[in-house]
């Protein structure tokens, strides 16, 4: 027995596709009856004809794969799409690195533990690289003689 017509006609009153009408096969002699838009509306009221509840996408594996990354994990060669310089740029690094030594010097200078030469000095010796972070920063104050 095919179905087929009140199928169709049940996915246009429901407002969905065909494949969410479902049929039930109790009142499957009423169903095959049922020739009209408004034979097919009676069997949906009475409940023969229902529609099928949406399928969501689970979000398990996406919640799983995110975990890993917080952890650190699913980051190797076959992840990486860009060069080293793409994904943490050279000046981006430069600026992490400046920032904090440049922010220490005013911290020595204001603490009265360098003059004003010997920061200018120590400035320009930052902006030509000398100094890796703060740590070698104070490491060179504590031995600085100039």
């Amino acid at each position: 027995m095919s179905f087929k017509t009140q199928k169709r006609l049940a996915a246009s009153l429901l407002h969905v596709g065909k494949g969410r009408v479902w049929l039930d096969p109790d009142d499957a002699e009423a169903i095959s009856g049922a020739v009209t838009r408004s034979d097919v509306r009676g069997l949906i009221n009475s409940g023969a004809v229902q529609p099928k509840p949406v399928k969501g996408v689970s979000k398990y594996r996406a919640r799983k794969l995110r975990i890993q990354r917080a952890k650190g994990r699913r980051s190797g060669q076959g992840k990486r799409s860009g060069t080293k310089g793409a994904r943490y740029p050279k000046k981006r690094r430069w600026i992490s690195t400046i920032r904090p030594v440049r922010r220490k010097l005013r911290e020595l200078k204001d603490a009265g533990e360098i003059n004003n030469i010997q920061y200018r000095k120590l400035y320009l010796m930052a902006k030509g690289g000398a100094f890796k972070n703060t740590a070698y920063v104070e490491a060179f104050v504590k031995n600085y003689k100039g």
